[in-house]
């Protein structure tokens, strides 16, 4: 069976350096104080490259091309619910926005961490609470992800992880783009 190229070496890259900073910040959450801040501006500045490489990266890399329209987004959503969705090369519609929430949550996360360690808001309550939170928004959609890709996986017979760490993909039935 033939394959394709689908995501470049930068894209696996950041995603998986993304995956091991978030576990990592996570695993640092207490009592690692420096560790777990450096952790976070290793990881904002992941997302940053990632941002740039959505807009000046290669096709396959740029949000126009996996960031699906509203009405494409939810009839894909409505052909999952029915085990009637087509199979895509590279992002589905659901799996673009997930990217796009992904990564606004682990900007969010990072920017609430790097106030909570200036002189202003060092100890303000409600800093803290919206950095608690966000990273509780981050694990559930990080869930929802995981679960994304495996039922992808199962329902197109084919392992996305392995796809991640070396770009390919097969080519053949049912493909969207």
């Amino acid at each position: 069976m033939s394959s394709v190229r689908v995501w470049d070496p930068l894209v696996r890259l950041a995603h998986w350096t993304l995956v091991l900073g978030v576990l990592l910040s996570w695993l640092t959450r207490e009592g690692f104080g420096a560790t777990h801040e450096w952790l976070g501006y290793a990881v904002l500045a992941i997302v940053a490259v990632r941002l740039v490489w959505g807009f000046v990266g290669p096709t396959d890399a740029r949000f126009a091309s996996f960031v699906a329209a509203l009405a494409d987004t939810l009839r894909y959503g409505r052909a999952v619910v029915a085990a009637r969705e087509q199979r895509y090369l590279g992002h589905n519609p659901l799996g673009g926005w997930m990217i796009v929430a992904l990564l606004t949550v682990v900007t969010l996360v990072c920017v609430s961490g790097w106030l909570y360690t200036t002189d202003r808001y060092w100890g303000v309550e409600w800093v803290e609470t919206l950095h608690a939170r966000l990273t509780d928004v981050l694990i559930a959609l990080i869930v929802l992800h995981v679960a994304g890709v495996l039922y992808a996986s199962w329902r197109h017979r084919e392992n996305l992880i392995a796809a991640m760490i070396h770009g390919r993909k097969r080519t053949g039935d049912r493909v969207a783009d």
